[in-house]
């Protein structure tokens, strides 16, 4: 069956649809999902399920967003490496990233919709996190960025399984995109993507805009964003008490259910140039996250 060649991280596989009643036999898109796994100087740090599309941007990302990376000059090189059933990354580190590893050591088995992935201990959910500077953007800058990110999601457009985000700048103007099956990885890919290669931006730029995001805003994806440096976060779905809580305490802009020209703010509205929210008072875990205090 003649089909267009579908983009990289997807493979055709022949189905049988049902329409109107009648069986159709077709070619379908599935986007690859192989456990991929983090190895740091020989030691295996983590396994994850992902799109083995844009591995060393995801390398540099999960070590950055995970604080196993100080900075992307801790990341000497990064192999990958085919072996049976899924794809080592073989990172060439720091010593200092050893030690950091080896303090916090563990191995898990990652899930495209996990919430913290490969922590063992309450303890590893509080990281220190920046205290952000604020930055005023437009409520239709939002909107235009989850717009005009569609155009962007191939992979999405393909297989109709995959999670973007989106690095925009302050106007909206979407300008830097990785997808994955898991938002999680598609976050680390884009955080590891604005740290290396021709779409690397300053930390001074990457400050001024803000990251768009296909899914739910998770705690997690709050941390994630902020450990980037990025002040604002928007999605198309809904956060959870405990993103938002962490959003106020590290001065992060969050916003929601971002669709059209609608969206609710849940940190930080004046940015937006809307009345201000009265801050809330946040959980013992999302002030120890912001703070580092135990």
């Amino acid at each position: 069956m003649d089909a267009p060649l579908p983009p990289p991280g997807a493979r055709l596989a022949e189905v049988l649809a049902r329409r109107d009643g009648q069986a159709v036999r077709q070619a379908d898109a599935l986007a690859e999902e192989l456990p991929v796994a983090l190895v740091f100087n020989g030691i295996t740090h983590a396994v994850m399920l992902a799109t083995p599309t844009d591995l060393a941007d995801f390398a540099l990302g999960f070590g950055l967003t995970e604080g196993l990376l100080a900075q992307a000059g801790e990341l000497y090189g990064v192999d990958e490496v085919r072996v049976d059933h899924g794809i080592e990354l073989r990172l060439q580190v720091a010593s200092a990233c050893e030690w950091r590893l080896k303090e916090r050591r563990r191995t898990l088995a990652g899930r495209t919709g996990c919430g913290l992935c490969g922590t063992d201990s309450l303890a590893q959910v509080r990281q220190v996190l920046p205290v952000l500077p604020a930055v005023a953007l437009q409520p239709a800058a939002l909107g235009r960025a989850q717009r005009d990110l569609r155009q962007w999601q191939r992979l999405q457009q393909s297989t109709g399984a995959t999670h973007a985000a989106a690095w925009c700048a302050a106007d909206g103007t979407v300008g830097v995109v990785r997808e994955d099956v898991g938002r999680h990885n598609a976050l680390d890919k884009l955080v590891g993507a604005l740290q290396r290669g021709p779409q690397a931006l300053s930390a001074a730029a990457v400050a001024q805009g803000f990251v768009c995001i296909t899914s739910r805003a998770s705690f997690e994806m709050v941390q994630k964003t902020a450990r980037a440096g990025v002040s604002a976060l928007a999605a198309v779905s809904a956060p959870t008490a405990l993103a938002v809580d962490t959003a106020w305490a590290c001065g992060l802009l969050l916003a929601g259910f971002v669709r059209g020209d609608d969206l609710v703010a849940y940190s930080f509205s004046e940015r937006l140039g809307l009345p201000a929210l009265p801050p809330p008072t946040p959980s013992v875990a999302a002030a120890c996250a912001a703070t580092g205090q135990p």
